[in-house]
């Protein structure tokens, strides 16, 4: 057994995969304390990526014939992983300054911990929101969407009753517990992760992470934003950046379908049937509004 696993998800993304690797591997000639492996698994990628995986000696490959999601790959990864913890960690997310060890010592010090993320910065050096959240219950959303989130989130005593999605209350400076973070840097116990069977794959992608989330905080365990150390995300390279009207519009299908995978799975027995209808329209709505765009 090694102390930490990475597992990278590559899909037509070969130039950020590079950056991202590189930084890795950078990282860890400062981090000489631990041992570690590199897993990349390959969603079936046609632009060259497959030959630049194939000349880094120090990773484990996987390679698919076809791009299968999100949570797949992820967990064909987990499968034959052998780290004590696993870091999940997206294609288009560099390292810049990251202590590892001092990452782990904290995990193993807070038993209770079963997870944590680091700061992740957009290129543009503002916080990614998706790395700082809370979960998405209708509520949260109804403020996130009307924006009361966004005017009344951050007021002293009335912060947390609406800004409860992005978690606007807390400071991003401090050590302190969140809901969920993203998938584009996320480190959880190991044990804590086949516990649960990893992601769900029934999201293809977008809103595994929340899922994962969710269910550990289920076993009463805590996940931390340790603010400490920072990485760079790049985001949406193989999504919903590309150019193409088709890739758009299938890609951001899946966004709007995890949400209502996530909301029949663990709220629609827990609100009364009007709200789904409410919550399912507004969604529908979204969706709409963003194919109307391009």
């Amino acid at each position: 057994m090694v102390d930490l696993s990475i597992i990278i998800v590559s899909f037509n993304t070969r130039d950020v995969t590079k950056k991202c690797l590189d930084s890795v591997f950078s990282s860890f000639k400062k981090n000489k304390g631990i041992s570690w492996e590199i897993i990349v698994v390959d969603n079936g990628s046609s632009d060259g990526s497959v030959k630049l995986l194939k000349s880094y000696q120090k990773i484990r490959l996987i390679l698919n014939k076809k791009n299968t999601g999100f949570g797949r790959p992820n967990n064909q990864g987990l499968r034959i992983s052998h780290g004590k913890n696993i870091l999940y960690l997206n294609s288009d997310v560099i390292l810049k300054r990251v202590n590892f060890e001092k990452l782990l010592t904290y995990l193993d010090a807070n038993p209770q911990v079963a997870g944590l993320t680091v700061r992740v910065v957009l290129s543009s050096g503002g916080i990614d929101p998706a790395s700082h959240r809370g979960f998405p219950t209708p509520w949260n959303a109804f403020c996130y969407y009307f924006e009361l989130e966004k005017y009344l989130g951050c007021l002293p005593w009335i912060g947390k009753y609406f800004g409860g999605y992005h978690l606007t209350y807390l400071d991003l400076n401090s050590v302190h517990e969140i809901d969920c973070p993203t998938a584009a840097f996320f480190l959880v116990r190991s044990k804590i992760l086949k516990k649960i069977n990893g992601f769900d794959e029934n999201y293809f992608l977008y809103g595994e992470d929340v899922d994962l989330a969710f269910r550990i905080k289920k076993l009463a365990y805590k996940i931390i934003y340790y603010p400490l150390y920072e990485v760079i995300h790049l985001k949406s390279v193989s999504g919903l950046k590309k150019k193409t009207f088709k890739v758009k519009s299938k890609t951001r299908g899946y966004f709007y379908d995890s949400m209502k995978i996530f909301y029949n799975k663990y709220y629609l027995r827990k609100y009364p049937w009007f709200i789904k209808k409410l919550v399912f329209f507004f969604i529908d709505l979204k969706k709409k509004i963003h194919e109307n765009r391009y």
